[in-house]
């Protein structure tokens, strides 16, 4: 029952609403003071649990619940570490651990109310520092393009290296394949002479072309010595001709006679 003027009401959202907490100063570990823009926390409230919620935080409960506590995370998150990591290092993570820190007090607080996402805009930093992390980051930019062109000369000298490796290993294969074939071009040219060779004087040198250069050498160079062993002479009179037989045994006579008559035989070639 409402009695005018006496009994209030007030309508509760239980569907999906996003609550904005603006201006958060944090200071740093290293005394910096920083501000946080603006802090979105996207929550809902179930419908079976307003009631406990509202009467034991009142219709304002997100303030006490929510507000109040985006204020004390992150400066507790700011205390503990320094400008550096809060502004760069650190920023991806803040909104991750905001949540889970909501969550975790309304889970005991208030059961029934639900953080969905939470989005952090970058802080505030002061002008000075914000123009020297201006400059950094130019000069990282700078080194990173010059590295990475840097990078790319290496990259095309490395490939141009790698082809004129390339094109001297072809070079010398083609070398190796030239001598090669210029060395088995003169091996089996050399092969066919001496097997043509070899042709030649298996038809050249018949037993009777033997025979011949035998008797032309022994008849250049042979000599005949006498002793107490005349008969045996190195020649073979089985493969002697008459004819040879009968000049050496009148060559052997006639030194004989001369021996006899006390004259020096003389050496017939």
């Amino acid at each position: 029952m409402m009695i005018p003027f006496i009994t209030t009401f007030r309508s509760m959202q239980v569907t999906l609403q996003t609550d904005e907490v603006k201006n958060v100063p944090c200071g740093t570990s290293g005394g910096v003071m920083i501000y946080f823009d603006r802090i979105e926390v996207v929550n809902i409230l179930t419908s079976n649990s307003v009631y406990d919620i509202v009467r034991n935080f009142t219709a304002d409960y997100d303030k006490a619940l929510i507000f109040n506590k985006v204020h004390h995370e992150l400066n507790q998150f700011c205390s503990v570490h320094n400008l550096h990591e809060v502004y760069i290092d650190l920023f991806d993570q803040i909104d991750e651990n905001l949540k889970t820190a909501l969550q975790k007090d309304l889970n005991v607080m208030a059961p029934g109310l639900y953080i969905q996402a939470v989005r952090v805009t970058k802080p505030k930093i002061p002008e000075t520092i914000r123009k020297n992390y201006e400059l950094m980051e130019g000069e990282k930019t700078k080194l990173c393009y010059r590295g990475s062109k840097n990078a790319e000369v290496a990259k095309i000298q490395y490939e141009q290296k790698i082809m004129e490796k390339e094109s001297l290993k072809k070079m010398s294969l083609l070398e190796d394949d030239m001598a090669f074939s210029r060395a088995k071009t003169r091996a089996e040219s050399e092969a066919y002479y001496y097997k043509q060779l070899a042709e030649g004087n298996k038809l050249l040198l018949t037993p009777e072309y033997l025979e011949l250069k035998k008797l032309e050498a022994i008849s250049q160079n042979s000599k005949i010595y006498f002793g107490s062993n005349i008969p045996t002479m190195f020649m073979d009179s089985s493969q002697t001709s008459p004819l040879e037989k009968k000049t050496a045994t009148s060559h052997l006579d006639q030194t004989f006679d001369e021996k006899m008559n006390g004259k020096e035989p003389a050496e017939t070639s």
